[in-house]
């Protein structure tokens, strides 16, 4: 982890699965992060998955979106999803996948960012594009 993230986001990352019960649900779990990159690992299991046997859409969805919204966050940005847009490319299957956020603009009002979602074999399976709103800023709201 490296040392440009803030105490605000390192003492928030103690509190991430209390205040996010859905991914605590799915078992996601923050894997590495710096800033402006994250990383989130999840175990793909049986009931993730639909008719086809395959990761539920959702879970992808819910993977690659949660990756960039913390990617907003290690630059001490509180965001919402404004628009997202995902090319599904494989099938996401059990197992060990894993999900990277990465911040290409950050701006005062909104954030840019790109997210993939790979298999347990390494193979990209998602890719996506995200614009988030800034509904809070750490640096100058500190006791947020």
């Amino acid at each position: 982890m490296a040392s440009d993230i803030s105490a605000h986001v390192k003492k928030h990352f103690d509190e991430f699965y209390e205040a996010n019960p859905f991914l605590a649900l799915l078992g996601v779990r923050v894997t590495s992060f710096e800033r402006g990159r994250v990383r989130l690992d999840m175990d793909v299991k049986h009931e993730h998955t639909n008719v086809h046997r395959i990761a539920h859409g959702g879970v992808a969805a819910t993977m690659v979106d949660t990756a960039m919204g913390i990617a907003c966050f290690t630059c001490d940005k509180g965001v919402v999803t404004l628009e997202m847009n995902m090319s599904f490319i494989r099938p996401v299957l059990e197992g060990r996948v894993y999900a990277e956020g990465e911040v290409i603009h950050d701006g005062k009002h909104t954030m840019v960012c790109e997210g993939r979602v790979y298999g347990e074999d390494g193979e990209l399976c998602l890719k996506a594009g995200g614009t988030f709103f800034v509904v809070r800023n750490f640096v100058e709201n500190p006791e947020e």
